[in-house]
């Protein structure tokens, strides 16, 4: 039998077949397996930045409401079992391995699947075969030809919509806004986050089309933030339909984890609408204690997440705080850069690695022009730009940086760099990609081995 690293080494291969967009190839892999997604109950989220946030903290609250909840996200930052998981536990490598064997066998030579389909079925064979009460699932790429979207949800939503992957998606916010739309069904209630103009038109026309209830942030749900603890973790005020809460305490840190709760938030009171428990099934539901709980134990690392003086590099020698925070695109870069200052850091040390493929000069701008001193890196992966094409990039775009810029070819040798350097009342922040995060996290954590993406 595989071993584990075999099982992901063959699963990885399929990255050479790229993005394939289109359903029919994941419809025959499903039906030759007994079509395990037929009949699960699910909510599933597309959008440009939010959607893992906000469907983590979705799953953590129904978690705390007693549902056995599955939770399906991608990438992942350090190993391949974060993509899956049930009430916040990893899948085992023993499943992985049992799973890709199943899918193995239904794949059909002459026509083999993407990376992402074979994982995204992987996984509904798992959340099946637990009997789960519910999975929470995140697009991959898009919604309209996404595999994922053989679903058909009990509720379905999108966070917002930003130019992205235009090679695929379209050129234009309407034409992005059109494949995220993709995920709206018959009938099925739709929830819209912070929605420009042109994607709100889009939404709201799609899902009158189809006769999906309509649901929208600032109209049928409101949220208010109230404060921040010292992490920047923020405290709501949430206003719903059903749900009127005050002084919800988030354990994500950003300003922009506000528009996320109170869309999970929002979905779950939907779903609530529409949940019916199984047979011989009690009836969970949703609770202020449940919601509470679960949007204050929220785990999701790599988001604006703290290490503390002394905790990096491995070494302990940082004298300054270390945000990590996997920001990848320009709507998650203005994020990060509208949250650093609320912090109160004196200087910022910011560590960069950005993926060659991305919009370079529309996620270092909003970022860099906050430094105090720059660092450009890459993580050890196939796609990421070099630290010399992202200076040419930053320079060509916005000019030449205004503060001392390092060129570090390693991960590693940028953190011991900026750990020498930042003082005390200072703040270094790394970003600009998940795999930078994760390789980051992985050395930071003593990680010995990152399961490839």
């Amino acid at each position: 039998m595989a071993t584990y690293r075999q099982t992901l080494e063959r699963m990885f291969e399929l990255q050479k077949f790229g993005i394939k967009f289109g359903l029919d190839s994941m419809n025959g892999l499903l039906s030759r397996l007994g079509d395990p997604h037929r009949g699960l109950r699910c909510v599933h989220l597309a959008g440009t930045n939010g959607k893992g946030s906000t469907a983590a903290m979705l799953a953590s609250v129904l978690t705390a409401s007693g549902r056995r909840t599955g939770l399906y996200t991608s990438p992942h930052l350090t190993t391949f079992r974060e993509r899956i998981k049930i009430d916040d536990e990893m899948i085992d490598e023993g499943e992985v391995i049992e799973l890709a064997r199943e899918v193995w066998e239904a794949v059909k030579p002459q026509s083999p699947p993407t990376f992402f389909e074979f994982v995204t079925t992987l996984a509904l064979i798992h959340f099946r075969r637990r009997q789960i009460d519910l999975a929470v699932v995140e697009c991959g790429l898009g919604g309209r030809l996404d595999s994922t979207n053989v679903l058909t949800p009990l509720v379905s939503g999108v966070t917002n919509v930003s130019l992205e992957h235009t090679e695929h998606l379209g050129s234009t916010i309407r034409e992005v806004a059109w494949e995220k739309a993709g995920v709206i069904k018959p009938g099925v209630p739709f929830v819209g986050g912070r929605l420009s103009e042109e994607a709100l038109a889009v939404a709201k026309a799609r899902a009158a089309e189809l006769d999906a209830p309509l649901r929208l942030l600032g109209r049928d749900y409101k949220v208010r933030t109230t404060g921040s603890d010292v992490l920047g973790r923020p405290s709501i005020d949430y206003q719903g339909v059903a749900l009127n809460l005050q002084g919800l305490q988030l354990g994500l840190a950003g300003l922009h984890q506000a528009d996320n709760a109170a869309m999970a938030l929002a979905l779950a009171e939907a779903l609530n609408e529409v949940w019916r428990p199984a047979s011989g099934q009690p009836d969970r539901p949703l609770t202020e204690e449940a919601v509470r709980r679960g949007l204050s134990e929220v785990s999701w690392p790599g988001r604006a997440e703290f290490f503390a003086p002394g905790a990096w590099p491995p070494d302990g020698s940082g004298r300054a705080p270390l945000l990590l925070d996997g920001a990848h695109n320009p709507g998650g870069a203005a994020a990060l850069a509208a949250f650093l200052p609320t912090l109160g850091r004196r200087r910022l040390h910011l560590i960069l690695g950005v993926m060659a493929d991305k919009d370079v000069a529309g996620v270092l701008g909003p970022l860099t022009s906050l430094a105090d001193r720059l660092h450009l890196t890459r993580p050890a992966y196939h796609r990421a730009a070099d630290p010399e094409t992202l200076l040419t990039r930053l320079t060509a775009t916005l000019g030449p940086p205004t503060c001392p810029v390092a060129l570090h070819q390693t991960i590693p040798e940028a953190l011991a760099a900026a750990a020498s350097q930042a003082e005390a009342e200072d703040l270094t922040v790394l970003s600009g990609s998940l795999f930078t995060v994760g390789e980051a996290r992985a050395h930071l954590t003593g990680v010995t081995v990152v399961d490839s993406n």
